[in-house]
């Protein structure tokens, strides 16, 4: 049994150099640059189609959210020949139920004003990491749906800015908002202040990318 212990005690495993130099060094950060504002174009193209676009979802006159009623209709359909668009019986019965309680109606406010909102984030470089979260879990959402279109890519590319969260805002409005409110395991000297209301919030760590070479 202590031999057992001492194997499996437990331990900090460290990323490989390559990792390192890829998602927590800033050498790469106008790459990172690039993927941001190519990926929060596209949330702000699709955002705007569907607040002010012909197929808009927020509609000028008449009720809201018709356009994703039309979604929701054509994704839970059960064709007599082939294949149903969604795979899942669970994801079309969540489907069905919103659409048979009218959520559409205020839901399409939440994905329109959702992906103009994760579009902007992006671009500037503010709360990438959740930004990029946010925008992965809608096209999860849509891929269930059974809508690819650029779906699985603008996932991927989200994925990969998600994992280099800490760089990936380096050269946008991250790189003085994540020190000063840090993380909710590392809060910064701002995200730290309420703490120390409560009692000694100890040191302040730092959320510092790493700089050069690994």
């Amino acid at each position: 049994m202590a031999a057992f212990n001492k194997a499996f005690h437990k331990r900090e495993l460290h990323d490989p150099g390559p990792v390192r130099a890829i998602f927590s060094n800033t050498w790469l950060a106008p790459l990172w640059l690039l993927a941001r504002v190519y990926l929060g174009y596209q949330w702000i193209l699709a955002g705007s189609h569907k607040v002010w676009g012909d197929q808009r979802w927020i509609a000028r006159d008449g009720p809201d959210g018709l356009g994703l009623k039309a979604f929701w209709d054509k994704a839970i359909a059960i064709p007599a020949q082939g294949s149903p668009a969604i795979k899942y019986d669970w994801y079309r019965e969540f489907l069905k139920y919103m659409d048979t309680h009218a959520w559409y109606h205020w839901f399409a406010w939440v994905i329109a004003v959702g992906e103009m909102t994760v579009g902007v984030l992006l671009i500037v470089g503010a709360f990438t990491g959740l930004a990029a979260l946010v925008g992965a879990t809608m096209n999860f959402n849509f891929m269930l749906a059974g809508s690819a279109s650029t779906n699985p890519v603008l996932f991927i590319l989200a994925i990969l800015i998600l994992l280099g969260w800490k760089v990936s805002g380096w050269i946008g409005v991250d790189r003085w908002l994540l020190p000063a409110l840090g993380t909710p395991w590392e809060p910064g000297p701002a995200g730290a202040a309420s703490a120390h209301e409560g009692g000694d919030g100890g040191p302040t760590p730092r959320l510092t990318p790493r700089r050069g070479t690994t």
